[in-house]
């Protein structure tokens, strides 16, 4: 199926809940449908005027078709979610639950805050590849969120988060560049003046920075034989034996150095701290890896916007989010993929 370039585009490809329930059908079970009761594989049996119900062939039972999805349970209509997927996907600043509320024409907030949850859930791709290998990454840690004041020296609310990210020549650029409708490429050097780009990225909350966080983090998510750049800190020494190319500088503060060993991590953590404020206006420690988890599904994307929407409803497909209430999921009961905290 042809991935809608525009809203127009996507009313002519999605225009009533047979199209969108053909499309999940497809992105669910891309071989033939597999009946969870008796195991039987074939072409399912689907119902006139009711797309969202499957009968299998052999032992007759019913299946809904967002049955082990985020969709499941979910009053919403397909189209409705459909529609938020492609506009969360599409729009490069994201969109606010009160935005989402709003576009979509959804009656209660607490829906709408549910369902942007769900669809990042489904922005974790399971087993996605580790990073690096061929080009080198840079590793550091940020502090994100928590506005402290008045409790003395040192005492604050912030969330600590680590990241990775990829650095490669400007020349071997992924795709074309994401703000040039025609793809052009532009004259000047990315990076903030330098002539290396930002590749994937990875970034997750993490309890301290204590060595064994800090390998565990670089082990789950970084090639071996990968050169990784670090700063100085104690928590990166071991990571010469653990097979990596090591090569850590002392920067205590200086700007300069800074700038110059680990210049596109800072343009990243720089970059998520103006999209927490500029569309979410801050959010909860409870649900900031979910928000990080957004920002590196459309900061990896960046070079294929639209084929952003297609990506997260073939994983909403797959992914069988918690069916918490409201309550639950607004207190913090959802643990969002890549949280270390516990």
């Amino acid at each position: 199926m042809t991935t809608p370039k525009s809203l127009p585009e996507f009313q002519q490809i999605f225009p009533n809940e047979d199209t969108c329930s053909d499309y999940l059908y497809s992105a669910r079970f891309p071989d033939s449908f597999l009946c969870p009761y008796c195991g039987w594989t074939g072409e399912a049996f689907r119902f006139e005027g009711r797309p969202d119900m499957l009968r299998c062939r052999s032992c007759r039972r019913d299946t809904r078709l967002t049955a082990g999805t985020i969709m499941q349970n979910s009053k919403v209509s397909l189209c409705t979610w459909f529609w938020g997927a492609f506009l969360v996907t599409s729009l490069t600043p994201g969109m606010s639950a009160l935005q989402f509320q709003k576009m979509l024409g959804i009656k209660r907030y607490e829906t709408a805050f549910s369902m942007l949850h769900k669809l990042r859930a489904a922005m974790v791709r399971p087993g996605r590849d580790s990073i690096g290998g061929e080009w080198p990454v840079e590793v550091d840690e940020t502090f994100v969120g928590g506005a402290t004041q008045g409790e003395g020296r040192g005492r604050h609310h912030k969330t600590l988060v680590a990241g990775i990210v990829e650095i490669r020549p400007r020349k071997k650029a992924p795709g074309p560049d994401p703000n040039l409708p025609s793809g052009q490429r532009p004259q000047h050097r990315g990076g903030h003046g330098r002539n290396v780009i930002a590749g994937r990225l990875r970034l997750h909350i993490i309890p301290n920075r204590t060595q064994e966080v800090m390998e565990s983090f670089v082990l789950e998510n970084i090639q071996p034989g990968t050169e990784v750049r670090t700063d100085g800190w104690t928590g990166y020494e071991n990571l010469e034996k653990l097979g990596y190319k090591h090569k850590p500088v002392a920067v205590q503060g200086d700007h300069a150095k800074m700038d110059q060993h680990l210049p596109m991590i800072h343009i990243v953590f720089g970059n998520l701290d103006a999209w927490l404020l500029g569309t979410h206006h801050g959010v909860s420690h409870k649900h900031l890896q979910g928000y990080l988890n957004e920002f590196v599904f459309r900061f990896n994307r960046r070079f294929w916007p639209l084929v952003a929407f297609d990506s997260v409803l073939k994983i909403a497909a797959r992914v069988d989010s918690p069916t918490y209430t409201y309550a639950e999921l607004y207190k913090g009961a959802w643990k969002h993929s890549g949280d270390r905290r516990s």
